[in-house]
């Protein structure tokens, strides 16, 4: 199994998100997202074939970090660490599976909103926490949470465009995850050079900023 890569990762902190889309579409989709320069990659578990598809980046991609996204069970990780992913991401804050996670070896994402959750999650053992859903609040929250938890580190999710990316890295932003903010549902069933130019504005937004 490999090793999630932080390094990598705080050198382009973004995290794409492929969600319900089928195995073609995310070959696809992970090929203009390599080939633009992005490093981290996550599958979410409820897509269909989503082992499969995480084992096939895996190998095809080594030098990218590949995980599995809303992993809410020790069953959900077990199949996301058995199919090659480097680190898992949840929607939810739970403890008993950040640290089912750290001992498998996978840097680990969860979920939290309220300070209480996003605190517990990192006395956990969190990697960062996936600070959910954004567009609820915005940059604003991100930088009241930030504000007083300083070494806490957030990863913005749920709502992050090329329009207001900047504006979470200034509230604090440790790193973001996008989904359809980089594979936007009309150009997965497009062609490659569509798709790739349109992550090409968004690596290169996110490379000015850094």
């Amino acid at each position: 199994m490999k090793q999630f890569d932080l390094e990598v990762f705080e050198q382009i902190p973004v995290i794409g998100i492929l969600r319900h889309s089928h195995s073609q579409q995310i070959k696809e989709a992970a090929r203009a997202f390599h080939a633009v320069g992005f490093r981290t990659l996550e599958v979410t578990m409820n897509s269909a074939d989503a082992a499969e598809n995480i084992s096939y980046l895996s190998k095809l991609y080594p030098d990218m970090n590949i995980g599995a996204g809303t992993v809410c069970t020790t069953e959900d990780l077990s199949s996301a660490r058995e199919a090659g992913a480097s680190f898992i991401v949840s929607p939810v804050t739970d403890i008993t599976l950040i640290g089912a996670a750290r001992e498998a070896g996978l840097a680990v994402f969860p979920g939290a909103f309220t300070p209480t959750e996003i605190y517990c999650g990192w006395q956990a053992g969190a990697t960062a926490i996936k600070v959910f859903p954004m567009s609820a609040l915005g940059p604003a929250y991100l930088k009241e949470i930030h504000a007083p938890l300083p070494e806490i580190k957030l990863v913005a999710v749920g709502g992050v465009t090329i329009e207001n990316i900047d504006d979470y890295f200034a509230a604090g932003a440790y790193g973001v995850a996008l989904g359809s903010g980089l594979f936007r549902k009309d150009l997965m069933e497009g062609d490659y050079e569509t798709l790739k130019q349109y992550q090409e504005k968004m690596y290169e937004r996110v490379m000015g900023l850094l």
